[in-house]
């Protein structure tokens, strides 16, 4: 017999809904201000007095932009046990090789054609070079792609091959020449056959056993053996995500993402056990956080009783009931205009409309990093193999931020061409708006042109 699950209930008629969201969102948040005890214990552990993980992460970036190699050798010794050195920080060819001739045929299959899936979308949105004639001128908006980019893939809990797809692919699109990958040195992270044997089949020919702060700020500031990059992307714990926060401006970043987030709307249209899984699938990334929105109060009592029971079907079930419980919320709303109201203000990392007129409710959606339509759209497709990427915005950062695409490896920069006759249409305007300013120069450089 299931266990209850004990996850917090909002009825919208009257109780303060938003008040609890701005609660749940402000737990969930990779603001760094909340450490537990496990957590403290170590930072004593390793730097001896109980720094707060933002204080953590700027005395890790510090060190590694003043010392270089050596700090982000000896914080890897320190925090990660890892015993390396200058000529073993790097997997080398030859491992990458052997991961790639190791690997299982079905595997390798899988990654080229979810490769392919990705790279067919990401051509298909990516930015082109945009002219437009203008009298005795013209205009151009072009793209260009950065020189080199580093990645983050995570690697504690579980090896996350679908995380080098989903970063590598698009930069790959936007015409990236050089990716230096970094994930931490455990059995999922660098030391993964399969993670290592997708990056050799992407062609990926750098990758480096690093993780948490002492990574970002490797690829930040550069150390022996590994150049600079302009770019960082990719996901990781609450310290890679504060340590993006520090190094931006030294370099760009994708997001400061926190942990991994579902709404999910049902009606009557929604088979339980769908749910039940829909939700368990965030909540089990261990902290995620699960939210389930309906107007009818029998069809959400049904899923909880399901999500209860399916539970203890799962590997990680006993993870995913306290993220469940700590994280999740189940909201009885008025209406689906309420219901999509509600969705649209959390801004979730992912939402899924399960209902029977999903294409019509995602009309009323503003704020979400994805949308998934439909009882036959889990947001699994989302994260394995469509196409999009599934690096996107979390804690609400949705109401202004996109999801990682090709186009965020491009860098825009106009180009200006005029003949003598164009400058001189445009030069009556810049008289008046340079002499307003008191830019006199700006104005005589283009009088001394038509005199």
């Amino acid at each position: 017999m299931a266990t209850t699950l004990n996850i917090l209930r909002i009825d919208s008629r009257k109780d303060d809904i938003r008040s609890a969201m701005a609660e749940l969102r402000r737990r969930l948040s990779p603001r760094g201000d909340v450490v537990s005890q496990q957590g403290r214990q170590r930072t004593i552990d390793v730097f001896g007095e109980p720094l707060t993980p933002v204080e953590v992460v700027r005395r890790i970036c510090r060190d590694v932009e003043a010392k270089g190699l050596p700090a982000v050798l000896d914080y890897s010794a320190r925090i990660d046990k890892a015993d390396l050195s200058a000529a073993t920080i790097r997997v080398s060819q030859e491992e990458l090789a052997a991961a790639h001739a190791a690997a299982d045929a079905g595997f390798l299959e899988t990654v080229r054609r979810v490769a392919g899936h990705i790279r067919t979308f990401q051509q298909a949105i990516l930015h082109r070079d945009v002219r437009l004639d203008r009298p005795d001128g013209y205009l151009v908006q072009r793209y260009r792609p950065l020189d080199r980019v580093g990645i983050c893939v995570p690697g504690g809990a579980a090896a996350y091959p679908s995380t080098v797809l989903m970063t590598a692919v698009p930069a790959e699109v936007a015409g990236v020449r050089e990716l230096a990958l970094v994930a931490p040195p455990t059995r999922y992270g660098a030391y993964n056959a399969d993670l290592l044997a997708t990056c050799h089949e992407l062609g990926i020919r750098e990758v480096y056993r690093l993780g948490g702060a002492q990574a970002v700020a490797a690829l930040a500031y550069g150390v022996e053996g590994l150049a600079r990059v302009d770019k960082i992307v990719g996901p990781g714990n609450l310290f890679v995500a504060l340590a993006k926060k520090h190094v931006f401006g030294d370099v760009d970043i994708d997001s400061i993402a926190g942990p991994s987030e579902v709404v999910v709307i049902v009606d009557r249209s929604t088979q339980p056990t769908f749910t039940a899984y829909d939700l368990i699938a965030q909540a089990e990334h261990a902290p995620g956080a699960s939210v389930l929105i309906g107007w009818q109060e029998d069809v959400l009592e049904a899923a909880v009783d399901e999500l209860a029971r399916q539970l203890d079907q799962v590997d990680r079930g006993q993870l995913a009931r306290q993220s469940l419980e700590d994280f999740g919320a189940v909201i009885l709303a008025r209406d689906a205009d309420e219901a999509c109201l509600l969705a649209d203000e959390i801004a979730p990392e992912h939402l899924h409309i399960a209902t029977e007129n999903a294409e019509q409710l995602v009309e009323k959606i503003r704020h979400a990093g994805a949308v998934f339509l439909g009882n036959y759209t889990p947001v699994a497709l989302g994260d394995y193999a469509a196409g999009p990427s599934h690096v996107l915005p979390t804690s609400g950062t949705a109401r202004f931020a996109s999801g990682l695409s090709a186009n965020d490896f491009l860098r825009a920069n106009s180009v200006l061409h005029f003949t003598r006759q164009g400058m001189a249409r445009l030069a009556d305007d810049v008289r008046v708006l340079a002499t307003k300013e008191g830019l006199t120069a700006h104005r005589a450089s283009v009088e001394v042109r038509i005199q």
